[in-house]
């Protein structure tokens, strides 16, 4: 009826709503009942203990919770778990492969590529998937690539040149 004020379908204090997913993170299947509205990013870090992806503003706006999903970057913070089932998720955890760091890990430390590190784990998985992006060759075009991935204290030279080093590299 016009006039009548909506009523809401999940009441506070009724419960949450859960199902029973499978995630592949990191190369390992995870059974998991999770809330239906929890985010990847969430879901990582509290129900699998994996505290290297960051919450920086939980906005989609900072990069900081980027990971790799089938290869391709996202922000976890935007993705809701449940809809990643079969999907190959992998996290800053991941990244290094027996025991070998990444490439551009290897290159984020040697060309000093972070200050206070909190964006430093976005900053790394962003860098890792661009290598298989198309990319132009310059600095700026890296500086574009990457412009989903903010850092406070302002370390992009580092974080560019930290990239273009794996480039040559690879």
């Amino acid at each position: 009826m016009a006039g009548e004020p909506l009523q809401p379908s999940f009441k506070p204090g009724a419960g949450v709503i859960t199902r029973a997913v499978i995630l592949r993170v990191n190369g390992e299947t995870v059974p998991l009942d999770l809330d239906t509205r929890a985010t990847l990013l969430d879901t990582l870090r509290e129900h699998l203990q994996l505290f290297g992806t960051k919450k920086g503003c939980d906005h989609g706006q900072c990069g900081a919770c980027t990971v790799h999903v089938n290869g391709r970057r996202i922000n976890s913070c935007l993705t809701l778990a449940i809809m990643l089932e079969g999907d190959e998720i992998t996290t800053i955890e991941g990244l290094e492969q027996n025991g070998a760091l990444h490439p551009v890990q290897e290159a984020f430390i040697e060309d000093d590529a972070f200050q206070c590190g909190y964006c430093t784990a976005g900053q790394i998985m962003s860098a890792a998937a661009l290598l298989h992006e198309p990319c132009g060759p310059t600095d700026d075009d890296v500086r574009e690539s990457m412009s989903g991935n903010l850092c406070r204290c302002g370390a992009y030279p580092n974080i560019v040149a930290a990239v273009q080093s794996v480039r040559k590299r690879t």
